[in-house]
């Protein structure tokens, strides 16, 4: 039987029972694009007819090297014979000529990253017999035009602004501002000149017969899904690479035939806040991609509402039906033909994470899906758009009143960004990558071709386009801050400048914008840390965590880091780090003396000095952290750490005996003599610490049970602290835990040390505080012999950071900034393992020790602290592996919310799938 490539939108039953019935299925083969306009042709929308060829062609031709697969271009022949029958036109015919759009469509969209040429079957005769047909030879000829130039351009790769240059001489030959205004002569002399660019680039003529056309667009379409531009947005984007495009091959309806047809692009909702309004742009007297380019400057699509009353309520009218029918806010294509509405595609609408919340929200509000649905509408990493920097409110006022607001725009997707001017894609990304600046990409429009220049900039601007423009799309896809549409910008590309109420910016010279206001700003602005206390976001993680298993804990090592911690919805303090606390400058003197002295009575001094401070820090926890747990990390790092530089010490040793040989008096000599002395005593104590890898050396428990009274200073300030604090009223929830564990004898020993400290400040103090001991996992040791730890322990927390690195062998510093990029270019690991964690290695490690450990004692509790915890691949795995709680900074709190409540329902979801 032979294989089918081509579907024509009324076969749309037939290809469903094809795959199944499954709509997911459907879009994998016919693209996007081809399903959704198939799927609206069966529903009763206003789509002109059409055809599509499979995904299945597009890999099939591009495996062989660019073959079309056997009988595929028959069978596009067939459908078009089809489409003459119902259209009662001819493709390249007289009289009634037949002309089609070739359109790619991916499964997931990638706008304006793949090819599109309109108007296919145009030529000399079928154009003459147009105009002779629709008494409309301006229409036609403007019609012809585009098609050359979008050949020329998608097919034989001519550059675009070859033929925008010539349009733009005619404009200013014309007297004219806009294309709409040139006549039927212009567009004719235009056509002409289009030819003889075309011949003097290609070294052919253009192509006249329709066939032709119609084949080498194909071709192109296909050729597309691997162009520069797509594999960036699809890397981006983590879109898989062998999916490949189809093609819809649509009848042309026409946006350019006189004032009462139209082309544009709506959303159904507002893509940047998610407003339940029509948000789009439209153009009269013109085709669709005038609208998205940005060659234009649009009309705002309410306007339309005064322009074509009646197109407009019909506009309405799908909308509402659309999203009805897709139970998903959609972005449509349309154009108006003398009057007469056509649906030329719809698909699920790029938005903000702000939007995505907000239509989520009010989706299941409004009954179109659940609440279930709704939470895993909204992505994590979309949460953490919410967490980028913003403006601050002074920083602003007094820029405007400096003068330095140098113009506003249309506010397309919001946030704020900083960074130096790049006018083009190519520098954009240069700057950015290899130079490691924050780059401002300014253009006059974006293309498809600016991806890459895009996706490595902090924010774009514009000075054409409007809110469904190519780079409006892109930044709410991404999430970069942009302002289009600021039509006072001057952009002079040749000498590399903008121009702007009389100033004069040159390209690398730093501005500001901000994407919720529409406002640029002439230099830097100071940021401010957000406030994500965002009604519709807090309304979701609350729905988030009626689903989430997972315990959502955060690292803070002070009250104010605490404080956020609880404000973001942290349930506990997974992590303080009781070291951050050793090293502010009141405390380092004492540190230092300790671990310098030989003489316990001096070592005992400096604890003691050291003693109020963590007591202090404590005190702080513990009040902020009312009535939710706190684990506190014993120190942990090598006591080197605390020392300065080693390498320092010695030229500063050897500076100073320079210095010595040339003092000029003996006050000089007697100082300069104690300064080294004084140095060279820190050096020789440094060099018995010195340690071939530090990091597997004396530090975390090994530090405990070396410097035992260190171990019992700390004990004391956390219970005394804890006294303290529950004399107040505070519900408080101590959890004492060991680093760098890997014998159960070194548990045994610490857990009587701190049992009986604890016993003896509580006992001074007259109060009782539920506390509980725990140890780290850090070490492979330590999590295959989980169920000898667990003998002394009530809780466990992997530290997944050095779990990584030994379970690797690999140091991350040097790793991460050395060889594992290139693993990772390589494809030879498939992601960093210091990102999300390793589910076969470091993973399997971690199944191992929770089920011994929880063989010994069925209620231990597991979690993790790092940054792993705040990583949703890495949460999903914990939930998987049935750990009790995440422990991340409190940034990543309310991502690691949503993460858990995914991780929950998508298993709930994969339970019912067996079942």
């Amino acid at each position: 039987m032979t294989k089918k490539w081509v579907y024509l939108f009324s076969e749309v039953n037939d290809t469903l029972k094809y795959v199944g019935d499954d709509w997911d299925a459907l879009k994998g083969l016919l693209g996007g694009k081809g399903a959704n306009l198939a799927e609206m042709w069966r529903i009763g929308v206003s789509v002109p007819h059409g055809f599509t060829v499979t995904t299945e062609a597009c890999n099939s031709f591009l495996a062989a090297g660019g073959i079309f697969p056997e009988n595929m271009w028959e069978q596009e022949q067939e459908a078009l014979k089809k489409i003459e029958e119902v259209t009662g036109k001819k493709f390249g015919g007289p009289e009634n000529p037949l002309l089609v759009s070739c359109r790619s469509g991916a499964k997931y969209s990638m706008p304006g990253m793949m090819d599109t040429v309109l108007n296919i079957g145009l030529n000399d005769d079928t154009a003459r017999d147009m105009a002779a047909l629709t008494g409309d030879e301006r229409f036609v000829y403007d019609s012809y035009r585009r098609l050359i130039q979008m050949f020329g351009s998608v097919v034989m790769g001519v550059q675009d602004e070859v033929f925008e240059e010539v349009i733009t001489k005619t404009r200013i030959k014309a007297g004219v501002k806009n294309d709409s205004e040139l006549s039927a002569e212009n567009w004719k002399a235009v056509t002409r000149e289009f030819k003889s660019l075309f011949r003097r680039h290609t070294s052919r003529d253009f192509p006249t017969d329709p066939y032709e056309q119609l084949q080498l667009a194909t071709e192109a379409v296909f050729k597309s899904w691997n162009g520069k531009r797509a594999i960036d947005y699809r890397n981006a984007a983590g879109i898989s690479h062998n999916l490949g495009t189809a093609v819809s091959v649509v009848t042309m309806v026409f946006g350019n035939m006189g004032d009462d047809s139209a082309t544009g692009v709506a959303m159904t909702r507002n893509g940047s806040t998610g407003k339940r309004q029509i948000e789009g742009d439209y153009l009269i007297n013109a085709q669709g991609e005038d609208v998205v380019a940005g060659i234009r400057m649009t009309k705002d699509i309410a306007v339309l509402k005064e322009d074509m009353p009646a197109a407009y309520k019909e506009l309405e009218d799908i909308a509402k039906r659309l999203e009805k029918h897709y139970r998903e806010m959609q972005d449509m294509e349309f154009t108006i033909e003398k009057g007469k509405l056509w649906m030329l595609q719809t698909r699920d609408g790029k938005r903000t994470a702000q939007a995505a919340v907000r239509i989520a929200i009010e989706m299941s509000e409004e009954g179109l899906i659940s609440r279930e649905e709704a939470v895993m509408r909204v992505k994590p990493e979309q949460v953490d758009f919410f967490l980028h920097p913003q403006f601050d409110r002074q920083a602003i006022r007094v820029a405007k009143a400096a003068g330095h607001l140098l113009s506003t725009g249309l506010n397309v997707s919001p946030g704020a960004a900083v960074g130096v001017v790049a006018l083009d894609a190519d520098v954009a990304e240069t700057w950015a990558k290899k130079d490691g600046k924050s780059v401002i990409m300014v253009r006059t429009e974006t293309k498809p071709d600016d991806v890459h220049g895009m996706l490595a900039s902090k924010g774009i601007v514009t000075s054409r386009g409007g809110r469904t423009s190519h780079a409006a799309l892109v930044a709410r896809q991404f999430g970069k801050p942009a302002v289009v549409g600021v039509s006072a910008l001057d952009i002079d590309i040749n000498k590399r400048l903008i121009r702007v109420k009389g100033i004069t910016i040159k390209e690398g010279e730093v501005i500001s914008i901000d994407g919720t206001t529409g406002e640029v700003f002439h230099g830097k602005l100071t940021t401010m840390v957000p406030d994500i206390r965002d009604p519709w976001l807090i309304k979701l993680l609350s729905w988030a965590d009626e689903f989430k298993k997972l315990g959502v804990w955060a690292n803070a090592d002070y009250p104010v880091d605490a404080q956020r911690a609880r404000d973001y919805g942290a349930e506990g303090i997974g992590l303080c780090r009781t070291e951050h606390m050793f090293f502010e400058t009141n405390r380092l003197p004492f540190v230092q003396k300790m671990i310098l002295t030989d003489l316990p009575i001096e070592r005992q001094e400096a604890l003691t000095a050291l003693l109020p401070f963590q007591r202090e820090d404590f005190i702080g926890l513990f009040r902020v952290m009312n009535g939710l747990p706190v684990i506190i990390r014993l120190l942990d790092p090598p006591l080197h750490e605390f020392l300065p530089n080693h390498i320092d010490l010695i030229r500063d040793v050897a500076d100073l005996k320079i210095r010595l040989n040339h003092a000029p008096t003996m006050a000089a000599i007697n100082e300069l003599i104690d300064e080294i002395r004084k140095k060279e005593r820190i050096l020789r104590r440094s060099e018995t610490l010195l340690e071939s890898n530090p990091m597997l050396g004396r530090r975390g428990v090994r530090l405990s049970l070396y410097i035992p009274e260190l171990t019992l200073m700390q004990v004391r300030a956390i219970f005394e602290a804890a006294c303290i604090v529950a004399k107040e009223g505070i519900d408080v929830h101590p959890k004492i835990m060991i680093p760098l564990t890997s014998h159960p004898n070194e548990l045994k020993i610490q857990k009587q040390v701190i049992e009986e400290k604890a016993k003896k400040v509580m006992n001074e103090n007259g109060i009782e505080i539920d506390y509980k001991f725990g140890t780290m996992i850090e070490l492979p040791r330590a999590a295959l012999i989980a169920d000898q730890l667990a003998q002394y322990v009530s809780f466990a927390s992997f530290g997944t950071n050095d779990l990584t690195q030994t379970t690797y062998g690999i140091s991350r510093d040097d790793a991460e900034s050395g060889f594992l990029i290139e693993y990772m270019a390589k494809g030879i690991l498939p992601e960093n393992p210091f990102a999300t964690i390793d589910k076969h290695g470091v993973g399997e490690l971690m199944r191992i020790a929770v089920e011994k450990g929880k063989k010994i004692k069925e209620h231990l509790e597991f979690g993790i602290c790092g940054e792993h915890g705040g990583d949703p691949q890495s949460i999903m795995i914990c939930h998987e592996l049935g750990l009790n709680y995440v422990s991340c900074s409190p940034f990543r709190v309310p991502i690691a919310r949503l993460a858990a409540a995914h991780a929950a329902l998508n298993d709930k979801m994969n339970d019912k799938m067996k079942k």
